[in-house]
């Protein structure tokens, strides 16, 4: 009678490490999954607690337009790290398109809506040719992002001379400006369709799943009949596009082309996407992981410009918690041996 008890109480070795497996298989779906809106959680409440004024509708809002343009150049960075690539071009990019449709309406005299067709061409054309550079030069992505983000940073300036140009329509202003029922900023609305369209795009159309293909082995993505260089050619070529389109929602903004503007900004969007939980080593990654990691960025610039905190420390925080995000991507994956 006992060895039956012992024997029906006991559970196999084979049982336990199934269940073990499927602990650590829940775990590791939640850090990938949850890991990024948990971290975001647990943010806003401490803010909450230490920033008395940080929970209210306005500033809440105000977080969500002040990282409109990050947004918008890290959904193209999102496709772009999918494929185990980089751009380290995209500010670079958005000071470009400014400066293009800044130029184009205030130089060349023509119609507004010209000058941000034109603005956002040039952002395409820039992010075509590095996706030429990488697919045909066979040039390392970070190579040939990099040399755009000194060609693209000249031609702003040689283009606007080095100074800023401004006065533009009321109605292009208005893109920037304007609040719905005077809470919620039309810009934020725009951005959160372009979220919803790219979400779509990688989940349910054969071209936007192939990207993760192509970032998890790119030979065998070839093998399996994926047009490899036509794929990376559009994700970059998209990239480019979207970072010279946060170009003019800062000029909207600012009521300003700004030569200078998105220095440095490449950072953010590369540590906005691995914070949601994309990964450098290619191949996953998602939109909805990118907003939030993109909200987490500006969640802590705005916490601390709340609390006092210098921008120097600021860079010093966000620094830190590109770091964390990198090594827990990292750690996150079974080592290879």
């Amino acid at each position: 009678m006992t060895d039956i008890d012992e024997q029906a109480t006991t559970a196999p070795p084979e049982a336990e490490a199934r269940g073990a497996g499927e602990i650590r298989g829940f775990a590791e779906r939640l850090l990938s999954g949850s890991g990024p809106l948990l971290g975001l959680i647990v943010l806003c409440t401490v803010l909450a607690v230490m920033a008395p004024n940080f929970l209210t509708v306005g500033n809440l809002f105000n977080v969500f337009q002040q990282i409109t343009v990050l947004a918008v150049l890290a959904l193209g960075g999102t496709a772009v790290i999918i494929t185990k690539g980089i751009d380290l071009s995209v500010g670079s990019v958005l000071g470009l398109g400014g400066a293009v449709a800044g130029w184009t309406f205030a130089a060349a005299g023509l119609p507004m809506a010209v000058a941000i067709v034109a603005g956002i061409s040039v952002g395409a054309l820039a992010g075509l040719i590095n996706g030429l550079l990488i697919t045909y030069g066979r040039l390392p992505p970070f190579v040939a992002t990099l040399a755009m983000l000194s060609v693209a940073r000249g031609l702003a300036l040689v283009i606007t001379g080095g100074q800023p140009i401004t006065g533009y329509p009321d109605w292009f202003r208005w893109v920037a400006t304007f609040r719905l029922f005077g809470v919620i900023p039309v810009s934020v609305l725009f951005v959160a369709a372009l979220f919803v369209l790219g979400s779509m795009y990688l989940r349910y159309r054969p071209t936007g799943r192939a990207l993760y293909a192509i970032g998890g082995n790119e030979e065998v993505a070839r093998l399996s009949g994926i047009n490899v260089r036509r794929a990376k050619l559009k994700v970059y070529t998209a990239a480019g596009a979207l970072a010279a389109l946060g170009g003019l929602f800062l000029t909207a903004r600012l009521n300003s082309a700004q030569p200078t503007a998105g220095t440095t900004l490449e950072l953010d969007v590369i540590a906005a996407v691995v914070i949601g939980g994309a990964s450098l080593n290619g191949g996953s990654g998602r939109v909805s992981g990118t907003l939030v990691g993109a909200l987490i960025i500006g969640v802590i610039r705005n916490g601390l410009n709340l609390l006092g905190v210098s921008s120097f420390w600021q860079q010093i925080v966000i620094g830190a918690v590109i770091a964390v995000a990198v090594m827990t991507d990292t750690l996150r994956k079974p080592a290879e041996g």
